[in-house]
């Protein structure tokens, strides 16, 4: 047997084991882990090549904007109604859940990529990895564009409580 047809076999064993008669797509998030890891590595790589010099400690004004930003972005890509066509070739269209954002179910295919990308754009706790990672590279190679921008985002999320705080006083002022 050809070491290709056993790594088939035991990769089909695993996911019988991991998910029996359930359609769990390991093989997907496997190639999304391998595309995830390489990022990591190419930037790695690049602050090598550069010789860019990792900060020794990154402050907590820093950690807090990129913690609100990336919350932000990531509801933003992944539940807004206004960039459900960047997801629509991966998901399908549920409904709305009010504040502007929609539910939206996860598109399945045989070899589990559109479903594991589908899952990644609709889901602000799985995208949240990915901007996060992107932001804080941002602050390695372009520190001040990388803040500016996560300026904005946590603006906009500033924002979005201030909105829901004013519509809370408003409903509750006329409930009164």
């Amino acid at each position: 047997m050809a070491v290709g047809d056993r790594v088939r076999g035991r990769g089909a064993a695993l996911l019988r084991a991991y998910a029996p008669g359930g359609d769990r797509p390991l093989g997907g998030y496997a190639r999304a882990l391998t595309v995830y890891a390489s990022v990591v590595a190419g930037a790695g790589a690049a602050v090598l090549l550069t010789g860019r010099q990792l900060p020794s400690r990154v402050g907590l004004g820093d950690v807090v904007l990129i913690s609100v930003a990336t919350h932000k972005l990531s509801r933003l890509v992944s539940k807004d109604a206004v960039t459900s066509p960047l997801r629509a070739p991966f998901t399908r269209y549920d409904g709305p859940t009010g504040a502007g954002e929609v539910a939206e179910e996860v598109r399945h295919d045989a070899s589990g990529s559109r479903h594991v990308f589908g899952e990644m754009v609709s889901c602000p706790f799985c995208l949240a990895v990915w901007v996060a990672t992107g932001l804080t590279i941002g602050l390695v190679f372009a520190p001040r564009a990388t803040r500016l921008v996560a300026t904005c985002f946590t603006a906009v999320a500033g924002s979005d409580f201030l909105q829901m705080a004013y519509a809370a006083a408003r409903h509750a002022d006329t409930h009164h």
